[in-house]
């Protein structure tokens, strides 16, 4: 193997990345300046040493600054507190501009075929954040996906014990999206979540 093909290679384990944009990669970075690729590999080679898991939340900080600036804000709403899948849906929920509340990375969902189950998830620290934190309202924002689905059940069941308002994202048809399109599960899901029109008097 070449050196050109053990770096497609590489690059092709990337997610979302095939062989083919992973070989685009590849030509791209031998075509382009040194400067670069120098300094490319040495944010990569550096990375899990400068970028660590928040103590409290779970998502990315980097090192020296934990917990995280969410986390740590004095500006953050205290009582809500927003529950995901993985540490980029923060970054995803953070650039709306909508929240304004704390998050909590399960880093994962209820996955039985994966064997995956509540113990495997970060839902312990969850129920402490919550009678430590003084927390009013959960929102759970877990993918709509039938293991998305299951956690979101199995956190209200936890929470609601505890006395805590439990809401979950709401999900339909897209902005800009085509009835004709959408399939049976989206629509079902619009109809359920459908909100009052309000009149333009």
């Amino acid at each position: 193997m070449t050196v050109l093909e053990d770096l497609i290679q590489a690059l092709s384990r990337l997610p979302g990345v095939g062989r083919k944009s992973a070989s685009r990669m590849a030509y791209h970075l031998l075509q382009t300046d040194q400067e670069y690729n120098t300094r490319l590999a040495r944010l990569i080679h550096g990375i899990q040493q400068r970028v660590q898991r928040c103590s409290r939340c779970r998502s990315f900080t980097e090192e020296g600054r934990d917990p995280c600036d969410i986390c740590s804000s004095p500006n953050r709403d205290r009582r809500s507190l927003c529950v995901v899948e993985h540490p980029q849906d923060v970054l995803t929920l953070e650039a709306t501009g909508a929240f304004h509340g704390l998050f909590h990375v399960l880093d994962g969902v209820i996955s039985p075929l994966d064997g995956i189950g509540p113990e495997e998830l970060n839902l312990p620290a969850l129920l402490q954040r919550i009678r430590e934190e003084q927390i009013g309202e959960i929102i759970i924002a877990t993918n709509p996906t039938e293991e998305g689905d299951t956690t979101a059940l199995y956190i209200s069941h936890l929470v609601k014990k505890e006395g805590i308002r439990v809401t979950r994202l709401a999900s339909g048809i897209p902005v800009g999206g085509d009835l004709e399109y959408a399939d049976r599960i989206t629509i079902a899901r619009s109809l359920r979540g459908r909100t009052l029109l309000e009149s333009l008097e």
